[in-house]
């Protein structure tokens, strides 16, 4: 291609992406406000909002229509991306409720293996010291600081932000025996765990909307939400630790 076909060729392509980042916009926003209800009230939309535009003008600059996926797909997990890394940047949970989340999971996974079945509450609560209120209680804090996801069984050491993302869509999922552990665990969780799950990440509805579901409290469905994940983290130890 000759120097006059290249600058013609970039002149067609810049208005395609414009185009792209206008039309899809919306996206954004869509996006940033539904990863907003996971998160504390300190978190201003409009940051997550300018985030993710980064990561759509990423997209609209880096898109290949001939790997297979749709624009929105691809727009998508690049704005989610994006959105999530700027989380990472701003870690809001005090160093008090990485410890405790992690106690939690370390007495439920000695709870399980003693018992050869799931820890209830109440047992968690004697183990830890606490009355079941208080554990609902912390359950609750946690969920507050967290954005919940698959991804953070990626996480490291508890220096590490727990909302730290992984690199790409399913980066650290690609050992399948990870990945036939991780099916199984969520299989294998208590019926309301396992709803909750399914209705968070499988159907995309927000607190609120699975607790219209299930006939609770906004503040339960996280309580129930934030307990699958410690679950699922107790009993993942061979792959987290």
């Amino acid at each position: 291609m000759n120097g006059v076909a290249a600058y013609a060729t970039r002149t067609e392509e810049k208005p395609r992406s414009d185009e792209l980042v206008i039309q899809y916009a919306p996206l954004v926003k869509r996006i940033a406000y539904h990863l907003l209800t996971r998160l504390p009230p300190s978190v201003q939309l409009d940051d997550l909002i300018q985030a993710g535009m980064i990561g759509l003008l990423e997209a609209a600059r880096n898109y290949n229509a001939s790997q297979g996926a749709s624009f929105e797909t691809y727009a998508g997990i690049r704005i989610r991306g994006a959105i999530l890394d700027e989380i990472r940047r701003n870690d809001w949970a005090p160093r008090s409720v990485h410890r405790k989340a992690r106690q939690v999971a370390e007495v439920m996974r000695e709870i399980e293996n003693r018992e050869g079945r799931d820890a209830r509450d109440h047992e968690v609560a004697k183990e830890l010291g606490l009355s079941l209120n208080d554990y609902h209680r912390l359950l609750q804090d946690a969920g507050g600081y967290r954005v919940f996801s698959l991804d953070e069984f990626n996480e490291g050491e508890e220096t590490e932000p727990l909302t730290t993302p992984l690199q790409g869509p399913f980066d650290g999922l690609q050992d399948q025996s990870f990945r036939s552990a991780l099916v199984g665990a969520i299989d294998g969780l208590p019926e309301r765990e396992r709803l909750v799950m399914s209705l968070y990440y499988v159907e995309d509805l927000n607190l609120r909307e699975i607790g219209e579901v299930l006939g609770v409290s906004e503040s339960r469905v996280s309580q129930i939400h934030s307990q699958a994940v410690l679950r699922l983290r107790a009993r993942l130890s061979e792959w987290l630790d």
